[in-house]
């Protein structure tokens, strides 16, 4: 099932409760992973297929292995550029064909078959195979610690006939078809011995050129690629994780594209010079993680207070866009429903819940990754101020939050923008970092993805999704807009979701 919802999110400036706060630098990024073609900025000259794109990222990798490293930045760059899957998506939520040439699925939704594409070459130079992609799903699905490797487990047989791989589930599974396209779909070389920690062997348009650890990525142009070749000859990947450094190196001529622009620095960079802004919609969550099992967190009263406490609209005009997310499915993912009414602002009730949970001299510890600048966890500290929670700020590298926070669980609260599509299945796994275990949620989710019929699925997300937020799991402080800027002469940047991937395949750079 997919949905196309190409509406950019509305901006709001409405409060200006904290407009002292609002000037403090902000940043939006990422945990997890959109992929597509764009169509930012303009251009009067012919392309220059010789050109070299320079682009200013946030968040460096700390690994090149897509398959067992978690973390936006992976995806953000090797899917869809370096590496492939059978299919992909697009940011509108469409599915599309990539290493195969088409497929169907059975009436009962049970097997699906693929088509593999002929003449795709790996980049090191093997002939993609069907073996290879048998090879890859089964490693993803029986491997442990391969990232999204779960998604396959109801996938009881992968088998090739000639050029067709058949892929059998035990049960219908809504999401399979878009699980293909995330990192347990990609393809590899089947006994290749590629570090993949270090080196890639992919099969898109583009190669690992090198990797300065700390400052850039480069990508060069596969001529032996498949498909229609990529428009310019490498992309620098320059990694900026200052915001204000980002904007000063695009001013200074140094970046022809500067992504994840903090809203309260784009004026500087607005016409400047004939710099453009693009302002694209994500699947990107704002979310304020309550860790359910960890006292006093575990008490529901605590966590009600916590969230009506929290302006958001407050929040939305401190970082300068966005818009109101009250629940755990952004509007362009399926299930999504206005959940605004369960939370209204109010500081009041806030204080009464907390007495009434003997909680009224509470101190609580925000564990934030540091890139994200101080604006969210200033707002917050001054919110919570109002109901009498002092709140702490322990701002830290990601590398240390993915380690406390995503994989130990050890915090109290915690901020990160969660940027994968249809990831509420999140809220369905007791085991995920959020700790939040409701066997309602749980089988209202199996019983989505085991339907086949969208309306359906889309009802019982909703339903899902109601109760999570319900629940006071957490608190999402708003569904964010990406924020682009294009120097003149490069065409065809992708505009949505770029904070998850960028596919580099269409862009162009005219000559002058």
């Amino acid at each position: 099932m997919h949905r196309q919802d190409n509406a950019r999110p509305a901006r709001s400036f409405r409060s200006a409760r904290l407009a002292a706060i609002g000037g403090v630098a902000v940043a939006a990024l990422a945990l997890a992973g959109c992929a597509g073609d764009g169509g930012g900025g303009t251009s009067s000259g012919a392309p220059d297929e010789n050109a070299v794109l320079t682009v200013g990222l946030v968040l460096e990798p700390k690994s090149l292995d897509i398959r067992t490293v978690s973390g936006a930045p992976l995806e953000q760059v090797l899917i869809d550029n370096v590496y492939q899957g059978l299919v992909t998506r697009t940011p509108e939520g469409d599915i599309d064909t990539v290493l195969a040439s088409d497929y169907e699925i059975s009436d009962d939704s049970l097997t699906y078959t693929f088509t593999l594409r002929e003449g795709v070459k790996f980049q090191q130079g093997g002939e993609l195979t069907p073996s290879d992609v048998v090879s890859s799903l089964e490693y993803a699905r029986d491997t442990p610690g391969v990232v999204e490797g779960e998604t396959l487990a109801g996938a009881t047989t992968i088998v090739a006939d000639g050029n067709d791989i058949a892929i059998t589930l035990v049960e219908p599974d809504a999401n399979f078809l878009w699980n293909l396209t995330g990192r347990a779909g990609l393809i590899f070389d089947e006994g290749d011995t590629t570090d993949l920690a270090v080196a890639t062997n992919g099969t898109g348009p583009f190669t690992l050129g090198s990797w300065i650890q700390g400052d850039s990525i480069s990508l060069d142009r596969f001529d032996g690629y498949w498909g229609e070749q990529a428009k310019v000859a490498e992309v620098i990947l320059k990694y900026i994780p200052d915001f204000t450094a980002g904007v000063n190196a695009m001013l200074g001529g140094s970046l022809d594209v500067l992504t994840a622009v903090d809203p309260n620095l784009s004026s500087q960079l607005d016409g400047t010079d004939g710099i453009t802004l693009t302002y694209g919609a994500t699947t990107d969550k704002g979310t304020l993680a309550f860790n359910n099992t960890r006292a006093p967190l575990n008490d529901p009263r605590v966590r009600e207070a916590l969230r009506l406490a929290v302006d958001h609209e407050a929040i939305i005009a401190a970082i300068g866009a966005g818009s109101a997310l009250y629940g755990p499915i952004p509007p362009t993912d399926p299930g999504y429903e206005d959940l605004s009414s369960l939370v209204p602002f109010d500081q009041q009730r806030a204080k009464e819940l907390l007495k009434e949970a003997g909680q009224e001299n509470l101190s609580l510890t925000l564990t934030i990754p540091n890139f994200y600048g101080t604006t969210v966890s200033t707002v917050l500290v001054s919110m919570y101020n109002d109901i009498g929670v002092t709140l702490k700020v322990n701002a830290v590298e990601f590398n240390t939050w993915l380690e406390d926070v995503y994989t130990n669980h050890d915090y109290e609260l915690s901020f990160v923008l969660h940027v994968e599509p249809r990831d509420f299945g999140n809220w369905a796994n007791p085991e995920y970092y959020f700790n939040y275990d409701n066997p309602q949620v749980q089988a209202l989710y199996a019983e989505a993805m085991a339907s086949t019929d969208p309306a359906e699925v889309d009802a019982l997300l909703a339903k899902a999704a109601r109760i999570v937020s319900e629940d006071n799991a957490a608190d999402w402080l708003y569904n964010s807009e990406t924020v682009t800027a294009l120097r003149p002469g490069v065409t065809g940047f992708p505009v949505d979701s770029i904070n998850a991937r960028i596919n580099l395949a269409n862009v162009e750079v005219a000559t002058e």
